[in-house]
């Protein structure tokens, strides 16, 4: 691994709590900085800024980098080292990817970078491919499929499984080389990517599974097909894409000028001129691969290069529940809150499958969330925080369950506000109302401090559903908790017993 560490003395007055890693990836349509701190898992994002510097235009006709792109990306590093700098970042890698490995000038570029302090380092298109398989299964960690990350100048296909990469393979395929391949003639973008699956052992590799969209490009794709569709959460990550649905869209591009796409919006203008030839090359890879169709994955290249720094511990670690957690910490009264409420509540759902137990402890870990907010809107605070937060591991029916949960719990009633209803069943809200009345319940028995949780427990049965207390605390259950436990018995058709 290569690093960079800053020589400069950090300001004292100022250094960061704890570390900061940043990445700076070279690519061959952009370059960027992204700084990260936090929890190693699951890492935030501090800041994150990309310049188009399109290092790939014109490579596959003179194998060069032109003269306009270089000098961008070394405005580019300039701005990012200076930046990293004054961020006090702890650890830096730079990594460059096709372009410059495959330009014969791309070591100009590398000298440039190298004269800013920053060690590059060139990937080869293995660990390329590598690296953003392992940025999926960081982002979605049960990923069975084929990982496709479109760059600028290479297209990498990973295969995913049981949590780790089993196969790998990288073609000259990428988005800025496409339109002098369909220069040659109609079909010939389909025959050449037919020819270099098959000269990899590739054909029907896919057939029946997933593919994993990453790259700017078919993440464009895909939040084109959110606004055409209206599709109500404006989330990327693991957003699906049929097989017809691409068709459908390839076609509708031939007939769209790019003025009308560069007035969508969410749609960066720099991606319009290459979404039809991107669209024409994913269509063509599903066909030769058999997928049966595509899942977006916000998380790629950069997310993979951390991944792989953890432990297979670290790894395995749920990353929706280390987000949540680590939220809840930030955002809650007691850190240790979110997990002792979930245990408590728990004898009340044991028939709920593990992955309905795992959206659960989520909500729990997230039940204190909207604490600090003004009291009239703390269930829509919850509600935003569940449904927006910067999450992964979890889809949007996910997300809806949780922010259901959180809206009842912080005093939504049982109501269903838009847009839940349309992104979850009726069943599973349902379900999750019941999980936000007993947070509810016990966080109000307990005023959020552990020691009544761990010292009381609810039973459910036939008839009843009962609150046990011991004898020191039978004066916590006075009229607001009453009527919480009432709450919650009636919602699961019960009797609401006080037992000591």
């Amino acid at each position: 691994m290569a690093t960079t560490l800053f020589l400069r003395k950090p300001r004292q007055d100022s250094a960061p709590v704890t570390p900061r890693i940043a990445i700076i990836d070279i690519g061959s349509n952009s370059v960027r900085l992204v700084v990260y701190e936090g929890a190693a898992r699951l890492p935030a994002i501090l800041f994150n800024e990309k310049v188009m510097a399109g290092l790939g235009r014109g490579l596959s006709e003179t194998g060069t980098i032109e003269a306009a792109s270089l000098a961008m990306a070394r405005a580019a590093l300039a701005r990012f080292a200076l930046l990293a700098r004054e961020m006090q970042v702890t650890e830096l890698r730079t990594v460059a990817t096709a372009a410059v490995r495959d330009a014969s000038n791309g070591s100009e570029l590398i000298d440039a970078a190298e004269a800013l302090g920053l060690d590059v380092e060139l990937l080869s298109g293995e660990e390329e491919a590598t690296a953003s398989g392992m940025g999926v299964l960081s982002g979605i960690p049960d990923a069975d499929g084929i990982v496709g990350d479109l760059g600028g100048g290479s297209l990498e296909l990973v295969r995913v499984v049981a949590g780790t990469v089993t196969g790998r393979v990288s073609f000259p395929l990428g988005v800025l080389r496409l339109e002098a391949i369909r220069a040659q003639g109609k079909g010939a973008l389909d025959r050449q990517v037919g020819k270099l699956i098959d000269e990899a052992g590739w054909r029907g590799r896919g057939k029946d599974l997933p593919f994993y969209l990453v790259g700017g490009s078919w993440r464009s794709l895909a939040k084109l097909d959110m606004h055409l569709s209206g599709y109500p959460l404006p989330i990327i990550h693991q957003y699906p894409l049929s097989v017809e649905r691409v068709a459908e869209l390839g076609r509708m591009l031939g007939l769209v000028s790019k003025s009308e796409l560069k007035s969508i919006p969410d749609l960066s203008s720099a991606r319009v001129p290459t979404l039809g030839n991107a669209t024409a090359l994913l269509g063509s890879v599903l066909k030769h691969l058999g997928s049966n169709g595509t899942v977006v994955s916000a998380y790629g290249l950069r997310e993979g290069l951390l991944f792989q720094r953890l432990s297979i511990q670290q790894r395995q670690e749920d990353p929706l529940i280390v987000a949540a957690r680590d939220e809840g910490q930030r955002l809650g009264r007691f850190a240790e809150h979110g997990d002792l409420l979930d245990a408590w509540v728990t004898p009340l759902f044991d028939d709920d499958t593990e992955e309905l137990a795992r959206l659960r402890h989520a909500a729990c870990l997230l039940a204190d969330v909207g604490w600090r907010a003004n009291p009239e809107f703390r269930a829509e605070r919850g509600m935003e925080i569940g449904l927006h937060g910067n999450w992964v591991g979890v889809d949007s029916t996910g997300r809806a369950i949780i922010a259901q949960a959180l809206f009842t719990s912080l005093g939504g009633t049982m109501e269903t506000p838009e847009p839940l209803s349309r992104l979850a069943g009726p069943e599973a809200l349902h379900r999750a109302k019941l999980w936000g009345l007993a947070m509810r319940l016990g966080q109000r028995l307990s005023g959020g401090v552990a020691a009544p949780l761990k010292r009381s427990h609810v039973r459910l049965d036939e008839d009843e559903l009962a609150l046990c207390l011991e004898p020191i605390d039978e004066a916590l259950y006075g009229e607001a908790v009453e009527k919480r436990h009432k709450a919650l018995a009636a919602a699961f058709s019960r009797t609401p017993v006080l037992e000591a």
